[in-house]
């Protein structure tokens, strides 16, 4: 193997990264909208390439810029045994989310993906501390799932491309059960998605906690008014 090429990822820890994306695990990822709902309600959102650029403007200004920036910070706290600073990073997330529906889904997927780690390895002597520290916080996904990202061998930038195309093709499938777009146009915006995905993931390990910031009103004003959006399918 030439020195210069990067060590290919253990399996392990690569199919462990794959099942953390996946919309199957049972957090609950499936019934948040995360604002694109109320984005297609009130914010004319009516084609293809309209949500395709709001979810690049998401992807770019919300989740590289706040919480990929945080989880690069946290998965290393956690490799660390850095309690205190999990616990700031924790109550960063609960201090940025700007409206009840989003508060209420950052604690719910959390909890679940605390409760889902304790299952997973109920016997890791090793592993149980943080799982109870992480329970007993209360958790925020963000935090959750850069714990078990730690667990694996995989480096922060494979980390978050693997969170990145986890929350991408959630917001995909949030926007074809939302309007009339096809499977293909799905996947389309999933291309589109995807090929960002590596330049947000080096943005967010690239940002100091002083830099990290969730400024994005118009996400929290299409969030209020999702709370009380007549008819609605996801809880945010």
């Amino acid at each position: 193997m030439r020195a210069d090429r990067p060590t290919p990822l253990p399996a392990a820890s690569f199919l462990q990264l794959m099942w953390l994306a996946s919309p199957a695990l049972p957090v609950g990822g499936f019934s948040y909208s995360e604002g694109l709902e109320s984005a297609i309600e009130n914010a004319g959102l009516a084609s293809e390439a309209a949500v395709g650029n709001w979810l690049l403007d998401q992807l770019h200004i919300t989740q590289a810029r706040g919480d990929m920036a945080l989880i690069a910070k946290a998965v290393g706290a956690w490799r660390r045994g850095d309690m205190e600073h999990v616990k700031e990073l924790n109550d960063w997330v609960l201090h940025t989310r700007e409206t009840s529906e989003l508060r209420l889904q950052t604690e719910q997927m959390g909890r679940s993906l605390a409760e889902w780690l304790r299952n997973q390895y109920p016997g890791d002597e090793a592993l149980m501390p943080a799982i109870r520290h992480l329970a007993a916080l209360p958790p925020t996904y963000p935090v959750a799932f850069a714990l078990a990202a730690s667990i694996t061998q995989a480096p922060v930038r494979e980390v978050l491309l693997a969170y990145a195309f986890g929350w991408a093709e959630n917001m995909v499938q949030a926007a074809l059960k939302s309007m009339q777009l096809g499977q293909s146009a799905g996947q389309r915006i999933l291309a589109r998605l995807a090929a960002a995905i590596p330049l947000a993931a080096d943005h967010a390990a690239s940002l100091m906690d002083s830099e990290r910031q969730a400024f994005s009103p118009m996400l929290a004003i299409l969030s209020a008014q999702h709370e009380v959006q007549y008819s609605r399918l996801f809880r945010s």
